[in-house]
């Protein structure tokens, strides 16, 4: 009776985790579809993020950040980005980190506040937290604009630095809106697409940057010990323009 009481338990857990699992999936899927319609429903990349943030999918991104000496050490730490003021950050010198980033935020009217506050007591939800409070640095860093082609860029930047499947989502969805609603801009998203894939490939690992202690320090500078070679990488797109007839 034992046995089978427990067999009986231990079957209900199983239907009750492949039942979560399928909502999860399915939460995901219409946010998708919402997404491709409309690229700008930040609140769309929060639901598939988290619903297919598994254990096993946080913990393989954790894996493979834990085989360098940085990403071991960003993992073990677990330092944060930490509170700022953007309008100190804009008193700053121009040129510097933190004035750039002031600056993007203001302009394109992006609020901190907006962004998830997740804990970080563990690797996981540092994972989680990290990626979330570093997006908009992520941008500054690499150059990229907040409008669509710049989020595409930025997405093939981390797919390129990350095992994370939200990129490639992010990247599909973003295709399917080229086809369906932006045709004509095809081209400058294609090219930001490349252009992200390349930097992060040339780039060290931007995962565990301690940002917050960086923010007086020239943007070019940061750009230069992080190896962000926008210069490089965009000499050898315009090496295959085509010219004009």
């Amino acid at each position: 009776m034992k046995t089978d009481s427990a067999f009986g338990v231990s079957t209900q857990l199983k239907f009750s985790e492949r039942v979560s699992d399928g909502i999860k999936k399915a939460r995901a899927l219409v946010a998708a579809v919402k997404l491709i319609a409309d690229p700008n429903k930040l609140d769309q990349v929060f639901t598939i993020a988290d619903d297919i943030a598994t254990p096993e999918v946080l913990d393989s991104i954790l894996s493979e950040i834990a085989k360098t000496a940085s990403g071991k050490r960003a993992i073990e730490e677990r330092r944060r980005v930490g509170a700022f003021d953007l309008t100190a950050l804009a008193a700053l010198p121009n040129g510097t980190l933190g004035h750039a980033f002031a600056s993007h935020m203001l302009k394109n009217k992006l609020d901190p506040s907006a962004l998830p506050n997740r804990p970080s007591s563990t690797p996981r939800e540092f994972l989680q937290a990290h990626l979330y409070e570093t997006h908009d640095i992520w941008h500054v860093a690499t150059g990229f604009e907040a409008d669509v082609a710049g989020e595409l860029g930025l997405q093939a930047f981390y797919f390129a630095q990350l095992p994370v499947r939200l990129a490639p989502a992010l990247l599909g969805g973003g295709l399917f809106n080229t086809m369906l609603f932006a045709w004509s801009d095809r081209d400058r998203r294609m090219r930001a697409i490349v252009r992200g894939w390349l930097l992060g490939r040339r780039a060290r690992a931007l995962f565990g940057v301690t940002w917050g202690e960086l923010w007086s320090t020239p943007l070019a500078e940061v750009q230069r010990t992080l190896r962000i070679e926008i210069d490089a990488v965009d000499g050898v797109l315009g090496s295959f323009d085509t010219p004009e007839q």
